[in-house]
């Protein structure tokens, strides 16, 4: 039998294999190997050509590129697997790490905000990351400018997450090479996308579910209305965790985003103290994504007639998977099936907040 890690990491790069789709494939089949080969299966009863499965010398390349560049995988399942991340409706079936992994296990605290922050916000986030720290907990940031850099920088010493949109020896931007270097040698630097591949724009949504999905809390320090530390701050909303805002001038564009949190329900920071006092009542064990209140049993097997009630219920405009559930009348693991086998087809697309739509 072909190896475990092997088997994983090819169905995790074969074609329409997204994060739900493979920790469903898991569920139902129990192992990645058998999983594969049903996928030909699955697809044909969505209609569709059988997904193309990752070249198996590609993968062995990328597994031995990851262990010379002193890194290694985590998978979802394994025991060194972030735990609130597991908990993520699109958690990614692995990950590429460097240095300490431990840090995961630790409190975490996003601190994310604007690329062109002023030096007052810079200086507000290092000060926020460094007490968080001297408090035992860890940052988590995606390693961009401002923001991301002060919050790193300010909790370097104690132990720092990085979460990267590229691979995990890209550096982007390239004046952080040395800070980057730093958090792989001294914190954690965690990346979803196999070594070599370059910061295109469609990974960064990605990279932020990632950063969200670590931490109990998400803190925005400047942010403009439509940014990625938005996206960031809505994926930690959908998923439970407490969302932060420090305020600004309602006369600065950096600050309106942060302002609109907050106006929205976002608990307002000043200190420390208001991020630690946010965060201290929540149970970490209560943290479940929404999609575990569908996604409890593995897909079951589904007959033409089941198909044919779900697809007519799919459309162009993305649906909740339980308003279908609720719609078809039929059993959830049932319509996970044939969400499933449509995906593996080609014919259906995941969005965010656990929504569906024809492709």
């Amino acid at each position: 039998m072909a190896d475990a890690r092997e088997a994983r990491l090819r169905l995790i790069r074969s074609a329409n294999v997204g994060p739900v789709t493979y920790a469903q494939l898991i569920a139902r089949f129990g192992s990645a190997e058998v999983a594969i080969e049903a996928l030909p299966m699955l697809a044909a009863r969505g209609g569709g050509r059988a997904p193309m499965l990752a070249d198996r010398q590609a993968v062995l390349r990328e597994i031995e590129r990851v262990e010379r560049l002193g890194a290694r995988y985590l998978f979802l399942g394994d025991p060194d697997y972030p735990a609130l991340l597991a908990e993520m409706e699109t958690a990614p079936p692995a990950l590429i790490a460097r240095g300490r992994i431990d840090l995961a296990r630790r409190t975490t605290i996003a601190m994310v905000g604007a690329r062109n922050a002023s030096a007052a916000a810079c200086r507000f986030a290092r000060q926020l990351a460094l007490g968080l720290s001297e408090a035992g907990a860890t940052v988590a940031s995606g390693l961009a400018r401002g923001i991301d850099t002060s919050a790193h920088i300010g909790s370097l010493d104690s132990g720092t997450i990085g979460v990267i949109a590229s691979g995990i020896d890209v550096t982007f931007p390239p004046e952080n090479r040395e800070l980057q270097e730093r958090v792989a040698t001294e914190g954690l630097l965690l990346a979803e996308q196999p070594p070599g591949t370059e910061p295109l724009a469609r990974f960064f949504p990605s990279r932020n579910r990632i950063i969200a999905g670590l931490a109990l809390g998400t803190v925005v320090v400047e942010a403009a209305p439509r940014s990625g530390s938005l996206i960031t701050a809505r994926i930690a909303a959908e998923a439970g965790r407490e969302v932060m805002a420090v305020p600004g001038s309602p006369l600065d564009p950096r600050a309106q985003g942060c302002n609109l949190l907050i106006r929205e329900g976002a608990t307002l920071v000043q200190s420390v103290e208001d991020i630690l006092e946010a965060i201290r009542p929540i149970d970490p064990r209560a943290l479940r994504s929404p999609v575990s209140r569908y996604g409890a049993e593995p897909p079951a097997d589904a007959n033409d007639a089941d198909r044919r009630a779900i697809k007519a219920l799919l459309g162009p405009v993305p649906v909740a998977v339980d308003e279908l559930i609720r719609q078809a009348a039929l059993p959830a693991p049932v319509v996970q099936m044939v969400l499933l086998e449509l995906e593996l087809a080609g014919r259906l697309e995941r969005h965010a907040g656990g929504r569906v739509s024809f492709a």
